[in-house]
């Protein structure tokens, strides 16, 4: 008979190497009753999802010059559980607080200041904290719900973990626990950024809202390139130890959240899986490194179905986000469905609107484009051409023009990115180092 390994033995084996390999800290709130207040979370009610004073002494943190009287107000507002409403636009609302911050107002020196007091630190990983929680009791208005692990982020319970023995399918914990879960504590996932559900033998993980389809393994640590013995793995019940010593490296596990996170007009969340945070990131250094690439960034390879476009919007949004400058993104494809498709998944995830004018509709309105300073313009390759016998013309001299372009070759997809001092024609394109991310 095969050895089972149980539950709480995969869940000590993730404890251990969250706490001993990335610094977290373990908090056990396991009580007989599950209406035992006295958890180590410091609760004052089970139905708060919050750890409230990790929460306050973590805002303090990153926000000291920031009144105290104005930190406790946003705590508080942070740590109130609503009883109802669309979950899908609550995990919005608060993926932008947390990302972005939130806007507050004080006095200072008798006179009225504004400020951002941000959730998270995304530039000093010191000043964040970082919580395993495990076997908290959450009440409902009818039921009592103990997920397994929950990691905190300053207090905020940012990624849910569910487990099962070895020999009980993961499914299982999507079908039953998570659903469950959803159901009758849904205010679990208010701040959640992702779930994460494992029997050792296999982990995977998606989105509170994605069906089981949509949920992924992690399996690579630290780049693309490795290639884990999925056998191994599964045979030695150590699948969930791959996935925290990848993505929940503090560096790493911030980066996801802050870059790798979107969503579809609000209504649809969509994460990064693999090869999208390591590809993007890898483009996103040979941007940081473009002068000494000569402005060739390289070669983005994709097979078919495997998020593209949402790799390409992940990318444009860190550049943009992260780095000082007032780029121009010029997305090039070959077919007009390809140009349809990019465009409509950038302006679902809201990186423009309907109303802003960004697919010229011929080379003479291109031309005229390139000369402006739009934030990003998607174009058909053939609307580079220019009449016959004439000399084509040097379309920008601009060193911030980014240059995207996506071509199929059989069933693979790549994207070649290059930053241009002017925007080449075409045939140029080939000059571009072939090699992929």
């Amino acid at each position: 008979m095969p050895k089972i390994t149980t539950e709480d033995m995969i869940e000590q084996a993730a404890i251990k190497a969250l706490c001993e390999q990335r610094g977290y800290t373990a908090l056990s709130c396991m009580t007989d009753a599950p209406e035992t207040l006295l958890d180590n979370t410091g609760r004052s009610d089970k139905k708060q999802v919050v750890l409230p004073q990790v929460l306050l002494e973590s805002l303090c943190r990153i926000n000291p010059d920031i009144p105290m009287e104005t930190v406790r107000c946003v705590a508080d507002k942070l740590i109130y559980t609503p009883s109802s409403g669309d979950l899908m636009l609550t995990n919005f609302g608060n993926y932008q607080k947390i990302r972005n911050g939130v806007t507050v107002e004080y006095n200072k020196n008798g006179q009225k200041a504004s400020n951002i007091l941000r959730l998270v630190d995304f530039y000093d990983l010191s000043k964040n904290s970082f919580i395993v929680a495990s076997q908290m009791w959450i009440r409902s208005e009818t039921h009592w719900r103990r997920p397994d692990l929950l990691l905190f982020i300053n207090g905020l319970p940012m990624v849910f973990i569910e487990l099962k023995n070895s020999n009980i399918p993961v499914k299982n914990a999507y079908d039953i626990n998570l659903q469950n879960y959803l159901k009758d504590i849904p205010y679990l996932y208010d701040y959640n950024q992702f779930c994460v559900l494992s029997n050792g033998t296999e982990t995977r993980l998606g989105s509170f809202a994605a069906g089981y389809e949509h949920f992924f393994e992690w399996l690579k640590i630290n780049g693309e390139k490795e290639n884990p013995d999925r056998k191994a793995i599964s045979e030695n019940c150590v699948s969930l130890e791959y996935f925290i010593a990848g993505l929940c490296k503090p560096e790493f596990l911030l980066d996801y959240i802050e870059n790798f996170i979107l969503y579809n007009r609000r209504q649809t969340k969509i994460i990064a899986k693999n090869h999208q945070f390591f590809g993007v990131n890898n483009a996103y250094q040979a941007f940081l490194n473009r002068e000494k690439l000569q402005g060739k960034l390289g070669v983005f390879w994709h097979t078919q179905g495997s998020g593209k476009s949402y790799s390409m919007v992940m990318l444009v949004r860190k550049i943009k986000y992260k780095c000082l400058g007032n780029f121009t993104f010029l997305i090039v494809t070959d077919r007009d469905d390809l140009d349809t498709q990019i465009y409509k998944n950038f302006l679902r995830a809201e990186f423009m609107t309907d109303k802003d004018k960004v697919q010229p509709a011929n080379s003479t309105a291109l031309r005229d484009a390139l000369q402006t300073n739009a934030s990003i313009l998607f174009t058909l390759i053939h609307k580079f051409r220019y009449d016959k016998g004439k000399k084509y013309p040097v379309l920008s001299e601009r060193r911030d023009i980014i240059v995207m372009v996506m071509r199929r070759t059989g069933r693979s997809i790549k994207i070649w990115l290059k930053i241009c001092a002017r925007v080449y024609q075409p045939r140029n394109i080939s000059h571009l180092p072939v090699h992929p991310f």
